[in-house]
Parts: structure tokens; sequence; C-alpha cells
């Protein structure tokens, strides 16, 4: 009899930086996203089944469990079971980035252009964010908007201004401000759309799953993690591929083909993405640690009654 395995935990170890790429390859594999209806039901009720006790169905084995369980895990909320909105989901993100950034890092010279590629940005950003949300502590959508607002303006007046300062600079200086305007809405946007976890900090347990509290330095940790990992993911599509684009130009390989840069800078960017998004994710352990003798006072105090070593939090997505 093959030996049951906990399906709430993803098969590779999660301590370990190449356990946790393997995961995040599965979740955010794109072909996910072509999943029909029938086909994520499908998953769902093998998963299900199996999370029940039933045993395997017959013709398939552990791995197609866990290959429904993929999908699952790619199309599903993990704490309501709600279907998520497509272009919301994890498979979705390579696609939908490598299409924005590529277009982000085309066409980024003329005012209206970036007016539009930061806001369509900062509008799948949001959509994601909704998605995803806390099924526990439900995302309000007033603090939506505050953040989807001012991360688009960041975004923008990093963007128009940059571009006024780099016009005295050689011509691939201007393809990096892309990516400095989505570096700089990163920051805004993750925090406010946490905004109550700074204020009030979050879980924290120990070895044992005993509660500690909340903490505030946890939160300002895990939410620190998220931004750099979010800048770093968007980094080799939006500073590789301009350095390649430039190269290509310069030696007018594409003048007669001025259709031809917008599809192979999505095809770059594409490239990239779907190395640098589960790698980077992939930086910090969901479940992460943290010192004892970091959190507040009030924190080692309930450690020092469990006898605990260390803490751990959720550090978010």
């Amino acid at each position: 009899m093959t030996e049951r395995v906990n399906l709430d935990e993803p098969r590779w170890d999660q301590t370990q930086y190449w356990g946790r790429v393997k995961y995040f390859f599965t979740t955010t594999n794109p072909l996910n996203i072509f999943k029909s209806n029938f086909e994520l039901e499908k998953c769902k009720e093998i998963v299900n089944n199996y999370k029940k006790g039933d045993s395997i169905p017959d013709g398939l084995t552990l791995e197609d469990v866990y290959k429904a369980k993929d999908v699952v895990d790619s199309a599903y909320h993990p704490e309501t079971g709600d279907k998520m909105i497509i272009f919301g989901r994890m498979s979705a993100q390579v696609p939908m980035n490598m299409l924005i950034t590529g277009c982000m890092v085309t066409f980024y010279k003329t005012t209206p252009a970036v007016i539009f590629w930061q806001w369509f940005n900062q509008s799948f950003n949001a959509l994601v964010n909704y998605t995803n949300r806390s099924g526990t502590s439900p995302m309000p959508l007033d603090q939506v908007a505050k953040s989807y607002v001012l991360a688009t303006s960041g975004a923008l007046v990093t963007a128009l201004g940059l571009n006024k300062l780099v016009k005295r600079l050689p011509t691939v200086a201007g393809r990096f401000v892309p990516f400095a305007a989505v570096a700089a809405a990163n920051c805004i946007n993750i925090p406010l759309m946490r905004i109550k976890e700074l204020d009030n900090g979050i879980e924290v347990y120990d070895e044992n799953k005993n509660i500690l509290g909340e903490s505030k330095t946890a939160a300002r940790q895990g939410i620190t993690a998220v931004v750099l990992s979010r800048v770093l993911m968007s980094a080799p599509g939006m500073v590789i591929s301009p350095v390649i684009m430039e190269a290509i130009e310069q030696k007018g390989l594409l003048r007669n083909m001025k259709w031809a840069p917008a599809p192979l800078q999505i095809v770059l960017c594409g490239f990239f993405l779907t190395f640098a998004t589960p790698m980077c994710c992939a930086l910090y352990p969901q479940i992460s640690p943290i010192s004892i003798d970091k959190l507040e006072p009030e924190l080692q105090k309930s450690a020092e009654k469990f006898n605990s070593k260390i803490g751990y939090y959720n550090k978010g997505l």
C-alpha cells in the first residue's frame, strides 16, 4: 500500500531554496491557465477526496495526485477554496507580466504610452493583490483603491520625471526608466496593501505552534522581503532585455522591421520571467524564521514561558 502524504504541505522541503523554487515552478506554470473548468473541478475532486482519506482512484498514481494538487494550488484560493479570477492566478503571472513588461520597456519614450502602460501595470497588480487577499482577513476595497491610486501615481511621477532627466544621457539610460518606476511602485503598493500588519503586527508562533503574539517587527521584515523579491523579479526582463535590444538596434538588425521591437521585447521578457518569477518568489521561506531576541519584549516573555528558541511567521507573497 502506498504511504499517504500530507497534501496541505508542498512535496519539496521548503526550508531549502531549491525546494521552494520547485514548488513555485509548479504553481506559476503558465500552462495551468489553459485548464478547462471541467479539468479544474476534476483535479479539485481528486485532491479533496484524497484529503478525506479516500484511496487513489484506479489508473492514477501518487504522482497524478500531486499533479492535480499543483493545478488546484494554481487556480483556487488556499484559504477559501474559491476559484480565483483567471488573470489574478499565480499561473497567469508570467504571460501577463511578459506582455506588460515587454510593452513598458518598448514604449517608454512618449508620455501617453508611459501613462497607459504604467496604469495598466498597476491595475493588474491591484487585481492580483485583491484576488490573492487573505480569506480570513478580508481586504477592504477602500484600502485596495488607496494603494492602487498611490502606487500608480508613484510609478507615473517616477517614470515621467526620469524621462526628462535622462534626455541628455545615452539612449540606453532611458530604457531603464520603466524599471525604476516599477520598483518605486512596489515600494509604495505592497506596504500600503498590508498597512494593517504594519500597524498591528502579524502572528508569530514557535516551533511547536504556540502563539507568541503579534509582532510589528516580523511584519516589517516580511514586507521588506516581499518588496525585495518583487523588485528583483522584474529586474532581469527590465534591465537585461533593454541592453540586448539596444545592442540589436545599434547594429541596425531591425532597420527594415519597424514592427519587430515590441514582439521581440515581449519574448525576451517572457524568457526571463519564466525563471525569475519562481526563483525570486523562493528567495525567502513562506514561513520565515525570526530570532526571539529581535521580537518585541512582550513576545520574548511569551517565548520564555514556552522555552521557545525561535519564532516563525507567514511573510505573504
